[in-house]
């Protein structure tokens, strides 16, 4: 019911803006198709899926010039899923966390067999709970009706200030360098999604941005006022881009809940024009986490069920289950010819941890435009999971999750259609 209220009020108030002959803009994505994803638990699973090459969104957004360079503008935008008509959504692989989050075995490895068949009922209950957050909370701070972006700004002749919630600087490099611009299954975010390699959104955040028709520079400091889950953010990137080429770094800081320092991502990328309908896109990014967010409070939560010397052992088990040190690599080629644009595309999660947890992934992807903004796609995908690596690929709009069991190979089929408005 709120959900409808509130897009009732940004409705009505397009309208009335339309009127006074404000540049307010009504805008959004419908993307949905049938997607087939095998090496799941239970065997491949075949679904309508909400998102094959983008999110499905919708928005406003408007400006105000205010003379003399100056620039009132907003941005409110609103996740939506074409299958349920709702704004949340979960992966194929439901509330399934990866066995090196799940079972003794790979948790307690220093514990014996009998203890750790013990213990086991317990991790389960964790589990459980974690698991009960994989889907919308792993892209957001929950279901939020804005949960995509939401910001308002005052542009002026030397850049502009942004507030609100709004993508990182690593995560906009990322898309802009990746040769699917984080589009489909086939994007290097899809194997390094849990945890995320790469902050994609921050809340409670203060922007300063410079762009021009080939730079682009922005400098992020996001808050930290919900400590629930992580603390202070801090970003960075700086960009040149022409039809020619192409090149960009761009750095992510995050604290956790308890104020020490979480995770890190630098990213390298850029761009090469082959021929006259042809580029070469490739990326690099660093990612180091020694103090995950929000796995905290685990050790508190279970310390009434196995005392407080195994709920610590426990804690630090989960910990770092979730700790990162790795890189991420992405190589791909895109070519537009006429209405059909190709991609092609090879990425890499090299995991340096003793998991082992690497994750590659390889694949085409065809889109053919009927109009500006209707368009059919084919994406095929191939995750080759080794080591305790069990990532499966999702969608543009959605997590895939994780496959079986660890080790296991994952391949997608996708075919969508996507309109823009």
């Amino acid at each position: 019911m709120k959900s409808r209220l509130l897009l009732m009020i940004c409705l009505a108030a397009a309208a009335s803006a339309s009127v006074a002959q404000s540049k307010v803009e009504l805008y959004g994505i419908v993307d949905a198709g049938v997607t087939r994803v095998s090496g799941l638990k239970g065997g491949g699973v075949t679904q309508l899926a909400s998102g094959v090459m983008e999110g499905s969104r919708i928005g406003l957004r408007g400006q105000e010039d205010l003379g003399d360079g100056y620039r009132a503008i907003f941005t409110m935008e609103n996740r939506l899923e074409v299958d349920t008509g709702g704004i949340s959504n979960r992966p194929p692989s439901r509330n399934q966390l990866p066995d090196r989050a799940t079972f003794a075995r790979y948790l307690l490895p220093s514990l014996s067999t009998v203890q750790q068949n013990t213990l086991q009922p317990v991790l389960n209950r964790v589990s459980d709970a974690l698991g009960s957050q994989v889907g919308i909370n792993v892209r957001s701070d929950g279901p939020a009706f804005f949960d995509r972006q939401i910001y308002l700004g005052l542009v002026t002749p030397v850049g502009a200030v942004l507030a609100g919630r709004m993508y990182t600087p690593g995560y906009e490099l990322v898309g802009t360098f990746d040769a699917l611009n984080a589009q489909s299954s086939l994007a290097s975010g899809q194997i390094a999604a849990v945890p995320y390699a790469v902050d994609i959104r921050v809340s409670n955040a203060l922007a300063y941005r410079v762009q021009t028709e080939t730079f682009t520079a922005s400098l992020m400091v996001g808050f930290g006022e919900k400590a629930v889950d992580t603390g202070r953010f801090i970003g960075g990137m700086a960009m040149y881009r022409n039809e020619t080429f192409g090149v960009g770094v761009a750095h992510n800081r995050r604290d956790n809940e308890n104020g020490q320092q979480s995770l890190t991502s630098t990213v390298v990328g850029g761009y090469l024009a082959v021929g006259s309908s042809g580029r070469l896109h490739a990326s690099a990014a660093a990612i180091r986490d020694r103090h995950p967010s929000a796995v905290s409070g685990i050790g508190a939560q279970i310390t009434p069920l196995v005392g407080p010397t195994l709920a610590s052992l426990i804690q630090e088990a989960y910990t770092d289950a979730v700790r990162q040190d790795a890189t991420l690599w992405h190589l791909g080629y895109r070519h537009q010819l006429r209405a059909t644009t190709f991609y092609m595309a090879y990425n890499v999660y090299n995991d340096l941890r003793a998991a082992n947890a690497d994750v590659a992934s390889y694949g085409a992807a065809c889109t053919y435009a009927f109009s500006k903004r209707t368009d059919v796609s084919v994406v095929v995908t191939h995750f080759n999971n080794t080591g305790l690596g069990q990532a499966a690929p999702g969608g543009g709009g959605y997590l895939g999750g994780v496959t079986a069991r660890a080790g296991a190979d994952s391949t997608s089929v996708a075919l969508g259609v996507r309109h823009r408005f």
